[in-house]
């Protein structure tokens, strides 16, 4: 039952993220903003897809001892795609909210996230091996989740400076995905249970996306 559940979650997850995505893409016109944000959402769910189908494929076969090596190698890229994704999210922030300047700030961003790719390519981190060690899952994850806290403080200042309804829930949905994905890195190989928090995480990411989509439709209409 878990095997079928999860897979069908997994699947509506990732066409919905990727359709989003492919259509902000297609339709976001001269809209530098709509199209990043497409791209986005399309690095997304391609970065997800090389971790989650072969869970899904362990899940429905043999079972997950049995794909050790693609779960590891799909996690590390995935690693590396959700780095990207917060980048990109960092420039939909200054296209919506039309910063100019700012060098110190770009500054930061990158160097945060070239902190958090350069730990995920440590040889320690063991990507391919079933008893990986927790502690350079939080060591590569420390600069990941400072990039993630100034994301949220930059949507929720401007959201907030700028009236903007549109993107006034962006900060939340990016608060929500860290809250539900700390834990599994803390916790989940001692208590598997709490892998199950991946899931409202997943939706928190779904939340961020169509936040974008749904900006974009409404310009559209307008």
């Amino acid at each position: 039952m878990q095997a079928i559940m999860e897979t069908v979650f997994d699947v509506l997850y990732l066409t919905t993220v990727l359709f989003l995505g492919v259509r902000m893409l297609r339709t976001g016109g001269a809209n530098r903003q709509h199209r990043l944000f497409g791209a986005m959402a399309v690095t997304l769910g391609a970065g997800d897809a090389f971790h989650l189908v072969p869970r899904a494929a362990a899940l429905c076969t043999t079972g997950l001892e049995n794909y050790t090596a693609a779960l590891g190698a799909g996690k590390f890229i995935t690693s590396i795609t959700m780095t990207v994704f917060y980048v990109l999210l960092y420039y939909v922030w200054r296209l919506r909210y039309e910063v100019k300047g700012k060098r110190g700030l770009t500054a930061l961003v990158y160097a945060l996230a070239a902190s958090r790719v350069a730990l995920c390519l440590f040889p320690q981190n063991r990507w391919l091996d079933a008893d990986a060690p927790v502690i350079w899952g939080v060591w590569r994850n420390i600069p990941f989740a400072l990039l993630g806290l100034l994301i949220i403080v930059l949507f929720y200042r401007s959201a907030r400076e700028h009236h903007d309804q549109a993107y006034r829930w962006m900060w939340l949905t990016i608060v929500l995905s860290f809250a539900f994905y700390i834990p599994v890195v803390l916790w989940a190989d001692a208590v598997p249970l709490i892998g199950m928090l991946m899931i409202p995480k997943t939706c928190a990411y779904v939340w961020t996306v169509w936040i974008g989509y749904s900006d974009m439709r409404k310009t559209a209409r307008a």
